[in-house]
Order: C-alpha cells, then structure tokens, then sequence
C-alpha cells in the first residue's frame, strides 16, 4: 500500500466501507455519517458520496475519476457493521493509519467468520418458540413453533444458497411451515394451528429492512427508504401468500 496516492487509498476506505455497511444491514444515515467521516479525518476536500442500496459513487476534490461500487448481495450481519464502526473510530483517533484501515476492511470483507448452518437453524427454533409464547402466550405448542421454525429456516438457507433467489425461499419455506402446522394438528399433536403458524414463520419476517426504511424515509433519503420499504413488502407477501395458499386448499 506504500505506492498509494493517500487521496486514493481514502476514498477507496470510505467506499469500502459504506459497501461493508449497506451489504450487512445499516440504515443509509449511518452510512453517510461514516463514510464523510473518514473522508475528513483523511484529509478529502470536496468530498461527495451518492449511496443507494444497489451501488455507491464516490469523489474528491483533485482526484481524475469518481469510484464507484456495484451491490449485489445484501444480509444482516451487525457485527461487520459494529466492526467496521470499530474501524472508524480507531482511524478518527489516530490509533491506526490510513493504510491499516484499509487492510482491516479488506479483512473484515473477507475473513469475518460466519456462524454455522446449525447455529443460525437453532437461533430460529429458539426466536419462534420465544416470540410465540411472547405473541400468543401459548407454551403447550411452543415445541412445534421450535421444530417447525428451526427445520424450515434450514430449508430458506439451502434454496438461498443453491437458487440465490431470496423471495423464493421464503415462499417456499413459509408454504412447508403451513404445512407442517396443519399436519401436527390434524394428527392431534398441537391445538392452536395459527399461534404455530405466527412463531414459526417470524424468523423470516423483515424486520431489519422495515426499520431500516423508516429511518432512511425520516432522515429524508427518498431513493433508499422506498427501495428497502419494496424489499419488505415483497419479502412479506411472499410469506403471507404462502401462507394462505396452504390454508385454502388445506
């Protein structure tokens, strides 16, 4: 990173890092606020960013070209988000250089380990069965809501990674948790066929995207806060087709 032009390697920071940031599920406000910053303690004059969901634009004052960054894939990850925050401040402070920054973005783009398919299968079991006992107040059928969510969660994270396609796997989990519900009561397993059907599918509903929207909509960002608020309705009539398709012809 030695041969770096300095104005260079910032903006390429603050462009890292806003991706970093809009990839794993921070609002566009706290994008902006970081990557502004981190142009100003670097020294960027005249620096200007355009962030959307789907790419970011970045330029300085004496720099040629603007740079660019192109989108693709969006999840919820906070401790990237928290990490890059890290980052930030530890550069704000003068505790890590500019070009170290950069090295520990590049690190956290890449090296972040993910928690495992069994971790994240047992961390939805756990939110269905909690929120359906907090929603419902029924615990006699807390058991399924912990089965079905847990089980079905696996199958959105196996049809996301094989078809990459996100409203697909929700359609199609949500459709098997209607499924599975009606089945455990029709057998006489269970009693309460919609508190099932309401816990279980609550490890898919949006609710990152939906808050997320409604702080860009009230920070006054009108291309992002609408976009995200799309995602989420999408998201959420995936889910609720599914689940009236099965009740229907159940």
């Amino acid at each position: 990173m030695a041969n770096y032009n300095p104005k260079l390697l910032a903006m390429n920071c603050s462009l890292l890092a806003g991706q970093l940031l809009i990839e794993n599920g921070a609002n566009m406000e706290r994008v902006n606020d970081t990557m502004y910053r981190i142009a100003e303690n670097a020294g960027l004059h005249s620096f200007q960013a355009f962030t959307t969901v789907t790419g970011i634009v970045v330029s300085a004052e004496h720099q040629p070209n603007a740079q660019a960054v192109d989108i693709r894939a969006r999840h919820n990850d906070l401790s990237k988000v928290a990490r890059v925050n890290e980052i930030s401040r530890q550069f704000a402070t003068k505790e890590i250089t500019l070009s170290e920054m950069y090295n520990q973005l590049k690190r956290v783009d890449k090296g972040t380990p993910q928690l495992s398919i069994l971790t994240q299968c047992l961390g939805a079991a756990v939110l269905s069965l909690s929120l359906m006992i907090v929603f419902t107040g029924d615990v006699r059928d807390s058991w399924a809501a912990f089965i079905i969510g847990g089980s079905c969660y696996w199958l959105y994270l196996y049809l996301l990674w094989k078809f990459k396609v996100k409203y697909m796997g929700e359609f199609v989990s949500s459709l098997l948790i209607g499924v599975l519900a009606i089945l455990t009561t029709k057998l006489g397993w269970t009693s309460n066929l919609n508190d099932i059907i309401i816990g279980s599918v609550m490890p898919l509903v949006p609710g990152v995207p939906l808050t997320n929207a409604a702080r860009d909509l009230v920070s006054g960002n009108l291309i992002s806060g609408p976009t995200r608020a799309l995602e989420a309705i999408i998201t959420a009539m995936a889910i609720g087709c599914a689940i009236v398709i099965v009740l229907r012809y159940a």
